[in-house]
Formats: C-alpha cells, sequence, structure tokens
C-alpha cells in the first residue's frame, strides 16, 4: 500500500481525516496525493447559461487555494512524501481518474457534493467503480490505528471476497482479524460461487494471518446494525466489506447493507466491490 489518495474538501472534520491518512501513510511508508476538486456540476445542473458557474469560480478557487495553504502548513514537518493536485469536475470523477494508479482512496462519511449529508453518493459510487479499496472515515475520526482489531464482513460472495483480499495489507497489522458472518434465519438460495468462512479463513492463512470466525445473530435493526455492533464490542478499529450496488443509467443504486453502513460510519469502514 504505497500510493495513497485521499480527497480534500474544506470542512470541519478534513484536518482529523488528514491526520487518519498520514497515520496510514506513515505506517505504510506510502506516497500522499492530495486531491481538491473543483465541484462545477452543482451550479451547471441548474445553470444552463452559465451565469451563476462563471460567478462562483473565483469562489471556489480561493476555498481551494485556502485550504491547500493550510494543508501545506499541517504536511510542512511530518516527513511523509505528498503531493498536491488540483482537478475541475465532479469529486466522484476526479477521485476515479487518479485512483487507477492508488493502492487507496481516502474520503470522510460526508458527501461533499450534496451538503454533507450521509449516505455519502460519492464514497458509494467510489466503492463500486475504483479498482482499488475505499476508506471512508467517520467525522470524528481524530487518527486511524492500524495495529487495532478488525472486523471482515463475509458472506461468501464476489465482492466480500474482492474486498477481504484488497484489505490483506491492513489486516497483516490488525492484531486480531474476525471474519464475521451474519446468520439468516431464511437463508437464500446461494449462489453457486458463495463461499463459506472457512474459505475466507484458509486464504487469510496463505498470507500469514490467522482469523477467528465468528457467527453473528440478526437483530431487528438489520445486517448493518448488528456488524457495528459487534466491530465495537470487539474494539475493531477497522471494518471491511464488499460494496454492493449496480447502475442504472446515470444513477448508482446501493444494496441496502452499503447504504446502511454508509449511513452510520461509526468505525473506519474499508469497501471494494
Amino acid at each position: 500500500m504505497k500510493s495513497i489518495l485521499f480527497n480534500a474538501h474544506s470542512d470541519a472534520g478534513h484536518a482529523r481525516r488528514l491526520d487518519a491518512a498520514l497515520d496510514l501513510a506513515r505506517a505504510f511508508d506510502s506516497h500522499l496525493t492530495v486531491l481538491a476538486a473543483i465541484p462545477y456540476e452543482a451550479s451547471a445542473a441548474i445553470d444552463p447559461y452559465g451565469a451563476a458557474f462563471a460567478a462562483m469560480v473565483p469562489v471556489w478557487r480561493e476555498q481551494v487555494q485556502t485550504l491547500r495553504e493550510e494543508t501545506e502548513k499541517d504536511l510542512a514537518n511530518e516527513g511523509v512524501p505528498w503531493d498536491w493536485v488540483e482537478k475541475a469536475g465532479p469529486v466522484s470523477l476526479t477521485l476515479l481518474q487518479r485512483s487507477s494508479l492508488a493502492d487507496l482512496v481516502i474520503l470522510g462519511e460526508r458527501d461533499p457534493t450534496s451538503g454533507g449529508k450521509a449516505p455519502s453518493f460519492t464514497a458509494g459510487e467510489l466503492a463500486v467503480t475504483a479498482n482499488c479499496p475505499v476508506l471512508v472515515l467517520p467525522d470524528d475520526c481524530k487518527r486511524l490505528d492500524p495495529d487495532k482489531p478488525a472486523l471482515v464482513a463475509w458472506d461468501g460472495s464476489a465482492e466480500s471476497s474482492h474486498a477481504l483480499r484488497a484489505a490483506v495489507p491492513l489486516l497483516k497489522r490488525a492484531s486480531t482479524v474476525y471474519l464475521a458472518t451474519v446468520r439468516n434465519e431464511k437463508p437464500a438460495k446461494r449462489d453457486r460461487f458463495d463461499l463459506p468462512p472457512v474459505r475466507g479463513a484458509d486464504y487469510l492463512s496463505h498470507h500469514g494471518i490467522s482469523s477467528e470466525v465468528v457467527e453473528l445473530e440478526p437483530d431487528a435493526k438489520g445486517t448493518a446494525h448488528t456488524l457495528l455492533n459487534a466491530a465495537e464490542v470487539r474494539g475493531a478499529g477497522l471494518i471491511v466489506m464488499g460494496a454492493y450496488g449496480r447502475t442504472r443509467v446515470a444513477e448508482w443504486i446501493f444494496g441496502g447493507v452499503t447504504r446502511a453502513m454508509l449511513s452510520d460510519v461509526r468505525i473506519p469502514l474499508l469497501l471494494k466491490h
């Protein structure tokens, strides 16, 4: 994990997210690319003649310049190699374009394109389109300790398998790895490619990672709530899960658990489609 792409956004949590990204960059001796997108699509959608867009461009550029100056001060003495990139365009698209040669994308739980609302459409879209995993940080995340326990949501699907593989560098650092399945009282017809929990544990063992397979009882609030509670009880510093979604013309439709997890990010969440 040598190349980390970080989404810079001028909100209250930017500095905290940057500190967490620096924790990972130090732990893995990584290069950090800080990307600031100028989201022109916000005005273009409501102003086909471009008047509002033209008026807002200087404001956006001033905000980005201020953010750059603050970020440069924060990174001046951190001892982590980094570079700053500015791109005009939708946040998800600019991050996707730069993610081709990134090992990890880091962004916050609040969507920078929707006034800070959750769940983050940007995070969900990246999770199902980017080739690398996406790490979504909670608003109150101040630091990121890669040595804390990690909980992997495992259902044997291709999505959870891809997430498991993508998380190997982080799982190698975790003090304990829990491979968690949520028991389904009315199991659906399994796909012929679905894998049992032991196969996930075997895969991790091939990488020198020991894991504890745990079966969780579902609660009335759903699978996402079950996984979050299990992670909190075990003191997990990371949740790993497959991202479920599909495209319908120009919009992404996310699976229920993916949407629920993105709506309540209490613990750093690593997603991969």
